[in-house]
């Protein structure tokens, strides 16, 4: 089964079982699936939502992925901020303050590690050390999360803040979690790389006991995220709060959490505001000026 296949190569990865145990709740899950299937039916269904985030990995593997990272223009990685929700309201600003070969060395070091930092937690510890440790600039765990997710989906699950964060307790994870009151429950699990290492071989062994066999990491992605958006739209949560405001459209936060409502595929515009307030324009789009960005696209919508 391509479901074993999976696990083993995940189990490889990180060396072995784990002794993390997760208490998820089968009938959460299976209402949340079943949701997310009707939810995206009016929009080209899940295989859509699925292909979009093969392309965003496709992008973030070419300009990243097998040493790509070394040669990486300030402009590529605009594109890819572009595509990452929290870091595109502040990375412009950050670039202004730091300056963009410091992001670029943080990156390197993140994708290729030195000996001294080889370990998957050790390097994104010292990918977030490279920036300020305030509120400002907690957008960098999901920066470093999303970089090695998508240029490597197969090796690294998604580890961002929206999935879980467990310094405040809160995430998609607290949404599946099988207690009678998910709200009042006390979840003592950290949100070390084992974790999420976890919950990515729970899930995948969830969908496929749906029938579910290829693509496995980014059906998860995209489960995740609309279980996550079922919360903001219940509670009004408050993380990234500035993008989400549109109501009717029921994957409409689904996208956003998973950077796929980025481009304007008519201009080729994207959400991502330049420190002068202008928006990025995607590069290499076919038939997008950059000079001009109302310039009619033929880019599929993401």
């Amino acid at each position: 089964m391509a479901w074993l296949g999976r696990r083993k190569a995940v189990e490889a990865v990180y060396e072995g079982p784990s002794e993390v145990v997760l208490d998820l709740s089968g009938p959460r899950l299976r209402r949340a699936f079943e949701d997310l299937k009707l939810s995206a039916e009016p929009t080209g269904g899940v295989s859509r939502y699925i292909t979009a985030l093969s392309l965003k990995s496709a992008l973030f593997g070419e300009l990243l992925g097998n040493g790509a990272v070394n040669e990486l223009s300030q402009t590529g990685f605009l594109d890819l901020s572009a595509f990452v929700a929290p870091v595109r309201r502040r990375i412009a600003a950050t670039i202004e303050q730091m300056g963009f070969d410091h992001i670029k060395g943080a990156l390197i070091r993140l994708l290729e590690g030195y000996p001294e930092i080889g370990s998957v937690e050790d390097r994104m510890a010292v990918f977030c050390s490279a920036f300020p440790q305030d509120k400002a600039h907690r957008w960098v765990r999901d920066l470093g999360a999303e970089v090695l997710h998508f240029v490597d989906p197969e090796a690294f699950p998604l580890m961002t803040r929206w999935i879980w964060d467990a310094r405040v307790s809160t995430g998609a994870l607290r949404e599946i979690w099988h207690a009678d009151d998910v709200d009042a429950a006390q979840i003592i699990v950290g949100d070390d790389v084992e974790v999420f290492r976890v919950l990515s071989l729970e899930l995948n062994g969830f969908l496929a006991g749906e029938g579910f066999y290829r693509d496995l990491p980014f059906a998860a992605d995209l489960l995740l995220a609309h279980i996550y958006s079922g919360y903001i739209n219940d509670r009004g949560g408050q993380y990234l709060r500035s993008d989400f405001t549109t109501e009717g459209d029921p994957m409409h936060h689904t996208r956003r959490m998973l950077g796929l409502d980025a481009v304007d595929t008519e201009t080729g515009r994207t959400r991502l505001r330049l420190i002068d307030g202008k928006p990025h324009v995607l590069s290499g789009l076919p038939g997008v000026d950059p000079e001009t960005p109302d310039a009619e696209v033929t880019h599929a919508d993401s």
